[in-house]
């Protein structure tokens, strides 16, 4: 992949960021991440299908609710919104190819600014995205999902699939529509919704019924439309238990696979899982992978961490490698993501002010889950972690036990089994020594 520059460079003095091996002190190069690197009979180019997400790297301004913005981005004094749009799309092409990064994602309004007007705001995106499908062009980036903005506007504070005003779930609908078409241009490999206010403030004023079914009848009617234009993709649910919101309808993967079944959306849809969302679900990371997989449901990731401090979405970058480790352990065993990537749903801190700081984060994300991959792979090819697990239920692979996984006994059977065997014998589940395989694998 080479350079993409655009008008003029935004991000000066940084060069090509290369893979230079585990003894590369150089902090603008890969020490784990070799794109080419075969790991379980697939590239980790393959594997992870890494992608930039766009609103955080060149939107998100650092501004908090206690704060000015401190990333200064010098296309936000252009007073055009096409030419400002293209600017920032220079700057992303400049970045993403920088980076050797293979994909990208959005929601509509990261890419152009949006006003009131449905139409003029259709018109804008369209030209952005034959100004994309040059940049697609030329680069060999990918779009690996796009997505519509529908928790931002003033309009949508009770939700927009879920509000309790049809003409505010008809401007969601149309605002679906366009950023569908959009992701379809641009060759678009799945299509994500996130309810960020789809839920509720208080039972108080709540049909918690009716803006269910509201929103599985608007998924239905974007799947539909999407299948009608052509779209092969895979559309994604990521939850959330709350945050704006009180409480998310998309709570955890566990809560999104009820739903699915429920109203007939699961041969449609899957997961992208965003490991903060999981820690404010009151879950492990691992967890909400392992709930997605044992369903087939395991479509994408978002990959970022929470800070044990703060009650919030912080969206850090990945660095946890005993948790990227972990998690690995399930991606692999369960035959990897289904249509997804891995998306850096991360942003830079406030404070991290200088152009490197974003290239740092990055590099640092991808080589935290390259080496938890790699890792993952040795422990289950050379370890006896496999094995134990399977020892561990070793005793419903034969005689009573395996006719009780059959459906062969009834309550009676088993009650005369405990009565024959008497006491069980104690068994460690040796959780201490298990930890300890994987940092000795490390």
């Amino acid at each position: 992949m080479s350079v993409l520059l655009g008008a003029q460079e935004y991000y000066k003095g940084i060069g090509q960021i290369k893979y230079e091996g585990p003894q590369s002190d150089n902090p603008l190069a890969f020490r784990w991440y070799d794109e080419n690197k075969v790991v379980a009979g697939k590239t980790l180019k393959d594997h992870f299908k890494f992608a930039c997400a766009y609103w955080h790297s060149f939107n998100g301004n650092g501004s908090d609710p206690f704060g000015a913005p401190t990333h200064l981005f010098p296309w936000e004094s252009i007073q055009d919104p096409i030419e400002k749009a293209k600017a920032k799309m220079d700057a992303a092409f400049e970045f993403i190819t920088k980076m050797n990064l293979p994909y990208y994602c959005f929601h509509d309004v990261d890419v152009v600014d949006y006003g009131n007007d449905i139409v003029k705001n259709e018109q804008r995106l369209q030209t952005m995205v034959e100004y994309a499908k040059e940049k697609q062009r030329q680069s060999g980036v990918k779009l690996l999902w796009g997505t519509a903005n529908l928790f931002s506007h003033p309009r949508y504070m009770n939700g927009a699939a879920t509000n309790p005003d049809f003409q505010v779930l008809s401007h969601g609908a149309a605002q679906v529509k366009a950023a569908l078409d959009a992701t379809i241009a641009l060759g678009g490999e799945n299509y994500v919704f996130w309810g960020g206010r789809e839920g509720y403030m208080s039972l108080l004023n709540t049909n918690m019924k009716m803006e269910q079914e509201n929103l599985a009848r608007f998924l239905h009617a974007a799947k539909d439309y999407a299948r009608k234009q052509g779209f092969k993709g895979t559309f994604f649910i990521e939850p959330k238990p709350a945050e704006p919101s009180k409480h998310q309808y998309d709570y955890d993967c566990a809560t999104v696979i009820g739903f699915l079944n429920q109203f007939g959306l699961q041969n449609d849809f899957k997961i992208n899982i965003e490991v903060n969302h999981a820690t404010l679900a009151g879950h492990t990371f691992t967890h909400e992978l392992q709930v997605a997989a044992d369903h087939g449901m395991l479509g994408s990731i978002d990959a970022n961490r929470g800070d044990y401090q703060n009650g919030w979405d912080t969206d850090q970058f990945p660095n946890d490698l005993n948790e990227i480790t972990e998690a690995m352990l399930i991606f692999l065993q369960a035959g990897g993501l289904q249509g997804g990537g891995v998306n850096f749903d991360a942003k830079i801190r406030r404070n991290s002010t200088d152009n490197a700081d974003l290239f740092y984060a990055h590099i640092g994300g991808m080589d935290t889950f390259a080496r938890a991959l790699v890792t993952a792979d040795a422990i289950l090819q050379k370890s006896e972690y496999k094995k134990f697990r399977e020892d561990r239920y070793a005793s419903y692979n034969s005689g009573k036990g395996k006719e009780f996984r059959e459906g062969k006994l009834t309550l009676e059977d088993l009650r005369s089994y405990a009565v024959e065997q008497g006491e069980p014998a104690v068994i460690s589940g040796k959780q201490e020594y298990l930890e300890n395989l994987i940092n000795r694998y490390i």
